[in-house]
């Protein structure tokens, strides 16, 4: 059976399309069988490329970015994933409350560093504003790993 997995940050343009790359490579190499998208809780993006930034960032570490456009997220995500991963408690909010409009059903929005409890964070640093894009890729990278050994766990 094919899981379906949501990555959700505020514009989708940096966390959130970072953790579908680095994840979907990660769930690959353990043959895992997963659907892998991303969304933005705001749609100012909607359309656009991920910051050229963390484009930038992510293929010094092999992962390719390029070909990803952020979207908004929309009320019917929360049926056809079955997780629903968010970067920080904002969007954790903003999700939440997009899922009680659609009626409450589906997947409960959960906080994405909850799969990397060694990392000390709840909530994943947005690049766009700290400039530190390598620290996101690392925060990913572990979130990832821990998230593909939890799958395999289930």
């Amino acid at each position: 059976m094919t899981r379906a997995i949501l990555f959700v940050c505020l514009g989708n343009i940096c966390r959130s399309p970072t953790a579908e790359a680095v994840f979907r490579h990660h769930a690959s190499l353990a043959g895992l069988d997963v659907t892998v998208d991303s969304a933005g809780t705001g749609g100012w993006h909607a359309g656009e490329p991920p910051h050229p930034p963390m484009i930038a960032a992510a293929k010094a570490r092999g992962y390719d970015l390029a070909p990803l456009r952020a979207r908004q997220l929309v009320e019917t995500d929360f049926t056809r994933f079955d997780d629903v991963l968010v970067m920080d408690h904002r969007n954790l909010a903003d999700a939440m409350a997009l899922r009680r409009n659609a009626g409450g059903q589906g997947a409960k929005p959960q906080l994405f560093l909850t799969h990397a409890p060694d990392c000390g964070l709840t909530d994943l640093p947005d690049p766009c504003y700290t400039g530190d894009f390598d620290q996101t890729l690392d925060l990913v990278e572990a979130a990832s790993r821990g998230l593909v050994a939890a799958i395999r766990g289930w």
